[in-house]
Parts: structure tokens; C-alpha cells; sequence
């Protein structure tokens, strides 16, 4: 689902006269900044619909003839900038009315909803009054009140430069976890699963991939480790993929190492520890895939089974929507699954930093 902008006109787009009607072109003023805020939303992926009420539009008092002209000025200026709106919707009833359709009702975009044609948690209302604000707890979005204390640069700013974090959930018969990830903030980890060495390779994950990570599983231990391992790489993953959102601004792959082969691989550095060698090549495609080439020369390191760690990725890559390529070569298992981790961990950093908010697909999706 797509992130929509709902976006008032009146005192939002244009500036609001004292008799509250744009009827004549003499009235027709931009808001400051208008323009380069609405750009910068397009160009960051946010997709723009606009909700006005007009009160009284159609009547004696405020001619559908006045109004059409001054608003048909301005959907031109905009479009001529490269800004366009997917609808534009215009309630004319005045408030004693009681349209439902009348912000902050929901009548007029009633199809959105029962469509689910946009992600509420990306998207938002852009308005000044306090009906544009309980017009979006209506709609169950955040809200920006433009004002003294809040103009257009700072709503783009919060819209495009925001915190990226994700808190997922996840409680099955087997397993009941529970992930926070903040890609933008770095934080000690903090991870309990029960599997004392599986905690210290997820350690690894944030610490060395330079994000907050939180972790923390009860599992049916007393069955296996599968069901952990395996739920909180999916969970893991689910929180990956929400915390990069529309993935705009991201690196999108990752490198770092090598498998010992001698091949040219676009390798950030080489991850050694002693003896061992591991490499890690990734792409937030949003098509899963996963290749390993490795064999661990134990069964188990401490309480974790290894043939475990290539199920872990694998998993992790079906819920983030990653393509993950993992080598490994060394004589000690413990190295080897901690060299695996740490790889992935290094090739994770770059992919998922955030410089500008392009984004990088010829496709327009990812």
C-alpha cells in the first residue's frame, strides 16, 4: 500500500483570506514554501490527494463561477512545478448542515478506506485548522498543523527524515517474541532467547550493523531450538522490512568480505577471524533469495545446532524481502558461524544507511 498526503487547500496550500473564499484571482497567494515541500514529498514517494471544505460553494453567496476560476489557476501553477494531485476533493455543505462528508468526516474518502488504497502508517493529514487534525484521528493518520510553530520545511523534514523504527510481535504455540529495531539510533543490544550463543550472534547483527536491536523469545526449548531460531529470524526480518518502509534514500546493497576463492567480489573490506574467512553480498530487492556456500565441521556451537545458521538467513531473507549471498571457509565452528554473522552484519550497514530520498530502482518500486 502506498503512502498518501491528504492535504486541505485554504490556509494549507494557498493563504486564507479574513472572508475565508478565494472567489476572485486578486485573492490567490501561496504559502511560503509550498511549492519546494510538495516536490520534495513527490520526489520522497508520498502520493497527494486533496481535501477541502467550501462552504457554501454552489450558492448565492459564494458562485461555483468565482470559485472555479482562481482554483483552476492554481491546480496550473502546480502542475506546471510537477505537482499533481491523485483527487481533489471539494465538500460544499456548511457546518450547520451536518454532512458526513464535511471535514472531519470521512464521507469524502470513504474509498479510500474500504479500498485500502493507502498505508495508514505512512500516511498523513496536512492542514491548519483543528478539524484537519481530527479529521486524521478519523482517518487514523498523522496529522500536521500548519502554524507559527510548524511550517512546510519542518513537515518535510518530519515526513522524509523521521526516526526509522519497527516493533513486531509475533506469539505462535511454539514461540512468543518480541523485535524493536531503530536503523537509525545505535544502542547496546539487548537479546534473550534462550540460546546463550544465538544471543551473542544476534548481538552481533546490531552491534556490528550499527543499529538498536532488541530481541527477546520464549520458545518451546524443551522440543528444540528450531522453532526459536526460525521465529525470530522471521520476526526479525518482518521488522527489517517495515523499519526501511518504501526504501527510499537506502544504500540497497551490502558487501563485505570474501569466500577465499580469490574471485573479485565488490567487497567492502575482508572479514577475517584466525583462520576463517566469510563473505557477505546483499540486496534489499524485495525478492527473497538465498545462496550459501559453507560446511561447519561440528553439529553444534555451545547450545545452537549450525545447521541452523543457513536456515536462520534463509528465513530472515523470505520476511525482509532480502537477497542474501553467505560464504564461509575456516577449520573452527565457532569462528565460522560468528564470522557468518558479523559478514551479514557489515554488508547490513551500508545497505540500509539513508543519504537523500531517491529511490534506488529504475522500476519506481521496490
Amino acid at each position: 500500500m502506498k503512502p498518501i498526503l491528504f492535504i486541505d487547500r485554504d490556509g494549507t496550500l494557498i493563504e486564507e483570506p479574513p472572508d475565508e473564499q478565494i472567489d476572485r484571482y486578486e485573492k490567490l497567494r501561496l504559502v511560503a514554501g509550498v511549492i519546494p515541500a510538495l516536490l520534495a514529498l513527490r520526489d520522497a514517494g508520498y502520493r497527494m490527494v486533496m481535501v477541502s471544505n467550501q462552504d457554501g460553494l454552489g450558492s448565492a453567496r459564494f458562485p461555483l463561477a468565482d470559485f472555479e476560476g482562481p482554483h483552476a489557476l492554481l491546480m496550473q501553477i502546480l502542475e506546471s512545478q510537477g505537482i499533481t494531485f491523485d483527487e481533489v476533493l471539494i465538500d460544499p455543505s456548511l457546518p450547520a448542515d451536518g454532512s458526513p462528508n464535511r471535514k472531519p468526516g470521512l464521507g469524502m474518502v470513504m474509498h479510500y478506506l474500504r479500498e485500502r488504497r493507502f498505508d495508514p502508517a505512512r500516511s498523513a493529514v496536512i492542514g491548519d485548522r483543528a478539524t484537519d487534525v481530527e479529521f486524521a484521528g478519523n482517518l487514523g493518520v498523522r496529522a500536521f498543523r500548519l502554524g507559527a510553530d510548524l511550517g512546510w520545511p519542518e513537515i518535510v523534514r518530519a515526513l522524509t527524515c523521521g526516526p526509522r523504527r519497527a516493533e513486531v510481535e509475533r506469539v505462535t504455540r511454539e514461540t512468543r517474541i518480541r523485535v524493536e529495531i531503530d536503523l537509525d539510533h545505535r544502542a547496546e543490544p539487548a537479546i534473550a532467547t534462550g540460546l546463550g550463543f544465538f544471543d551473542h550472534m544476534l548481538e552481533q547483527l546490531g552491534k556490528h550493523g550499527g543499529f538498536a536491536l532488541s530481541v527477546r523469545c520464549a520458545g518451546d526449548l524443551h522440543i528444540d531450538e528450531h522453532h526459536t531460531v526460525e521465529d525470530v529470524a522471521l520476526t526479525l526480518g518482518e521488522a527489517l522490512r517495515r523499519a526501511l518502509a518504501d526504501k527510499r534514500g537506502i544504500g540497497r546493497y551490502g558487501a563485505a568480505g570474501s569466500d577465499g576463492s580469490g574471485a573479485e567480489r565488490p567487497a567492502a573490506l575482508v572479514l577475517p577471524m584466525d583462520e576463517t574467512l566469510a563473505s557477505a553480498a546483499l540486496d534489499f530487492s524485495g525478492r527473497a533469495g538465498f545462496v550459501f556456500d559453507g560446511a561447519f565441521p561440528r553439529e553444534r556451537v555451545g547450545d545452537l545446532p549450525t545447521e541452523l545458521v543457513p536456515h536462520f538467513f534463509r528465513s530472515l531473507c523470505d520476511a525482509a524481502g532480502l537477497n542474501l549471498h553467505l560464504a564461509v571457509r575456516g577449520d573452527n565452528c565457532h569462528h565460522m558461524v560468528e564470522a557468518c554473522f558479523k559478514a551479514v552484519a557489515r554488508a547490513l550497514r551500508p545497505a540500509v544507511q539513508r543519504a537523500g530520498g531517491d529511490l534506488p530502482s529504475t522500476k519506481g518500486v521496490l
